[in-house]
């Protein structure tokens, strides 16, 4: 049954702010939309399609993927492409669209890690699942120390050069390794745009180091897991549901004894913080991760259109007190 041809909304940039990814020239929505775990070709393509919509219709217009997301591995890569096709064809250019690679993405030895033959073979793919000639990022998704940093920021830099992404950066690097990277890529002639790393409430190792190397190396700076995969919603205060994917974990979800009584209990304390400021408690998590302005975006995720439109409301306070981020971390340190 063919679909309802998509209209994007008009007013769709009128409320979402964007900030500059470094010193580049590129802006980014403060809040953008990942495809990391429900968006699988095994997913239910109606439901996906109208949260990819809703999102753009947001003011969303970065949508962050990888060549193992799904399921099955390179599944939202051939899901996004085809709403793409059908839908988002003539916004193409409204869209930054990002695409990783560095964990494993087929069988043996030239389908995992940092090589060249690796980075450009996974991107080729890429493309050809999206039906895109280029992608607007492309990240090496993780530190390899068996390859040369030299031929992993080559093989980005030659990515480039050739037109296949725009951009391109690194995630889950160290602040030392992020450094040498960006160095390495500099004297290639291409800079290193952007860093993609864990941040929220509960894991906060950005702040010893990596943000000010991203602010001395001219790079932006987005946060996944910004909700600690739903531990900072309302889904827990109550303690961890019986469907919950954390009683059953996905691969790369935290497993249950992540998610303590001590944990949750902190939500709930958090939860007070965020009811006075007319917020829920993951619109204040997001608004957060935000309020350093070296963070350019946050990235959510969704399994239904309904949880994207509450977390998008987190654009309408992402100011917060001194006395607000004081009470925040005497929470989160265990004080009160």
């Amino acid at each position: 049954m063919p679909y309802e041809v998509y209209k994007a909304d008009p007013a769709r940039y009128d409320t979402m702010p964007f900030r500059r990814c470094g010193r580049s020239g590129l802006m980014l929505p403060v809040i953008s939309f990942g495809l990391w775990q429900n968006f699988g070709t095994v997913n239910q393509y109606d439901n996906c399609r109208q949260m990819l919509l809703r999102a753009f219709d947001l003011g969303i217009t970065q949508f962050d993927l990888a060549n193992n997301y799904g399921p099955p591995s390179g599944g939202a890569e051939e899901l996004f492409g085809k709403v793409l096709r059908e839908d988002f064809k003539p916004h193409r250019d409204e869209m930054v669209i990002t695409t990783k690679a560095g964990y494993k993405g087929w069988d043996g030895p030239y389908g995992d890690h940092g090589s060249r033959k690796y980075l450009i073979s996974s991107l080729d793919q890429s493309l050809k699942r999206m039906g895109l000639d280029y992608v607007d990022i492309f990240y090496h998704h993780r530190p390899d120390p068996d390859t040369p940093i030299e031929e992993t920021m080559g093989a980005l830099a030659d990515i480039v050069k050739s037109g296949k992404a725009l951009y391109v950066g690194v995630s889950n690097y160290t602040p030392e390794q992020t450094k040498e990277a960006s160095r390495v890529i500099r004297s290639m002639g291409v800079p290193l745009t952007i860093q993609q790393q864990r941040y929220h409430m509960h894991y906060r190792d950005i702040e010893d180091g990596l943000l000010d190397v991203v602010e001395e190396e001219g790079m932006g700076l987005v946060a996944f897991c910004p909700l600690f995969q739903g531990v900072l919603t309302s889904r827990y205060l109550g303690g961890v549901p019986a469907d919950s994917r954390i009683t059953h974990p996905m691969n790369g979800s935290i497993g249950q004894n992540v998610v303590t009584e001590e944990l949750i209990e902190k939500s709930r304390k958090l939860n007070v913080i965020a009811a006075e400021r007319d917020q829920t408690l993951a619109q204040m998590a997001l608004a957060w991760d935000l309020r350093d302005r070296r963070m350019t975006s946050v990235i959510i995720g969704a399994s239904r259109v309904s949880q994207i439109e509450e977390n998008v409301k987190a654009i309408e306070n992402l100011t917060f007190t001194e006395e607000e981020l004081n009470s925040i971390d005497d929470i989160l340190n265990g004080v009160v």
